[in-house]
């Protein structure tokens, strides 16, 4: 049996993030039977970042290796251990991945990092991981305005501990289901609509075909 999670680093449950990240899901059970796949939503737990407590650096420690921190995130940290792949998910928020996203990634990288000569980790099992991000912006903005340089950091520990993330960009997205409820002058809702109708559907598809990748590669 194959295990699969997407955690999912934006605010709402149902909207763009949530929707691609399903979709992975829904393609990484397409491939068989016996593959098993959950979405968790950061934003519906109670945790914090890193606390520098430094139980996971602790010579012969019960926690070496591992976050000691007992709040909601310690379960899924243990459900990551033992996964097959993982996919994350965050919209884009100030040209950078949500705040509860970072704090997920600081619990989760620095456990494995030890402070060795050459900085080696402790990773024993090379997952397929993904990426997902969602944002408002076109992709000539996205690259010009430094989102990429912002994702990166987070890609990089990600290929350095596990393997290189595959990634999704799905861009110029719409915010709100009714735009004249808003202060927006800035953004047409004609044509946000217009670019969702023709632009979501293939995220989706290329969400599906990503979660099929991810099992394959698993």
């Amino acid at each position: 049996m194959k295990k699969i999670h997407a955690i999912n680093g934006s605010p709402r449950r149902n909207r763009n993030t949530a929707t691609l990240l399903d979709k992975v899901l829904e393609g990484a059970r397409s491939t068989a039977t016996d593959v098993t796949a959950e979405r968790i939503d950061l934003y519906s737990l109670k945790y914090t970042g890193c606390l520098s407590c430094f139980a996971c650096k602790r010579k012969d420690g019960p926690s070496y290796g591992k976050c000691a921190v007992k709040d909601d995130l310690y379960e899924v940290l243990q459900k990551l251990a033992e996964a097959d792949a993982v996919v994350f998910g965050s919209p884009i928020y100030y040209r950078t991945i949500t705040g509860q996203l970072h704090a997920f990634y600081e619990r989760f990288f620095f456990p494995y990092m030890q402070y060795k000569v050459g900085y080696p980790n402790l990773v024993q099992r090379k997952i397929p991981t993904a990426c997902i991000y969602t944002m408002n912006v076109m992709e000539d903005e996205m690259l010009r305005d430094g989102y990429r340089k912002n994702m990166e950091l987070f890609e990089l520990f990600l290929e350095n501990y596990f393997q290189k993330p595959l990634i999704l960009h799905a861009f110029n997205t719409y915010q709100f289901d009714d735009y004249d409820k808003y202060v927006c002058e800035v953004f047409s809702k004609e044509e946000k609509a217009a670019y969702r109708e023709k632009h979501f559907p293939e995220d989706c598809r290329k969400a599906f075909a990503m979660g099929v990748q991810l099992i394959k590669n698993a």
